[in-house]
């Protein structure tokens, strides 16, 4: 957008422990120089012990950083400001303030999260249809799907839930393109709140009332707060992070039942 980025981000740590240290390295190394140690230990030149310890130590914190939602969000944000400051010839902050983050915890949230960034375009009136919606995900992925291909710099549609379930978006990209067209064409200032005659097959499928789904994908922000999904969802995930309470768990409640 013009003044802000949304992102929705899948946290994998898992992935980044399973990764060898030789991949961690190389990994940070896209981005940063590292050190001269490290600069050694990916060039896999002999090392005495003293430089194996030190290089381990950085490398077991770089681990960490790869899934650290601060850390990726400052090496987002900081050469868009450095970009930003030399275009308008000036220096100081660009952004104004720190990074706010929502935790989806089920594939409601997600879907609801997903459509309401994908429209931020549509809702200003930057553009007109989602596949012209310039910097949106839902471009890119209509971009690939019609030379039969898939963005590889985005997350994988792997279908419904089921089990195994594949790593990826629990949603075929056929629904999730339909659901994100037809939640565009209701959300207009002369129809707020019309209802297609035909719902789309993934609202059944999550549960939420049409209503509730255009409120929520209207102003996600604004209906939402720390936590995002159904109350049992949202409970789970207050009490795996500590919380004594489960913020916005009543407002969640009605929306996603």
């Amino acid at each position: 957008m013009s003044n802000h980025v949304h992102t929705v981000l899948h946290i994998n740590a898992a992935e980044a422990h399973d990764l060898t240290d030789l991949e961690v390295c190389e990994r940070w190394h896209r981005l940063y120089k590292g050190t001269v140690l490290t600069q050694k230990y990916a060039r896999q030149d002999p090392m005495n012990k003293a430089e194996q310890v030190a290089v381990k130590m950085r490398i077991d914190q770089w681990r960490l950083n790869l899934f650290d939602i601060s850390k990726f969000m400052k090496a987002l944000n900081e050469p868009i400001a450095r970009m930003a400051n030399a275009e308008d010839k000036c220096t100081g902050r660009f952004w104004e303030g720190r990074f706010k983050s929502q935790a989806l915890c089920d594939e409601a949230a997600l879907a609801a999260c997903m459509a309401y960034v994908d429209l931020n375009p549509i809702r200003a009136k930057m553009a007109e249809t989602p596949e012209a919606s310039d910097h949106t995900s839902i471009k890119q992925r209509i971009a690939a799907a019609k030379n039969n291909e898939t963005p590889k710099n985005l997350a994988q549609f792997v279908g419904n839930p089921r089990e195994p379930m594949p790593h990826g978006l629990p949603f075929t990209l056929k629904d999730y393109i339909e659901l994100v067209d037809w939640t565009g064409r209701a959300i207009r200032n002369d129809k707020r709140g019309y209802i297609a005659s035909t719902l789309p097959p993934i609202i059944d499928r999550l549960g939420i009332e049409p209503e509730n789904w255009l409120e929520l994908t209207g102003a996600f922000e604004k209906n939402t707060k720390t936590f995002v999904g159904t109350g049992d969802h949202i409970e789970s995930a207050a009490l795996a992070m500590g919380y004594q309470r489960t913020p916005n768990r009543r407002r969640c409640q009605s929306l996603f039942g």
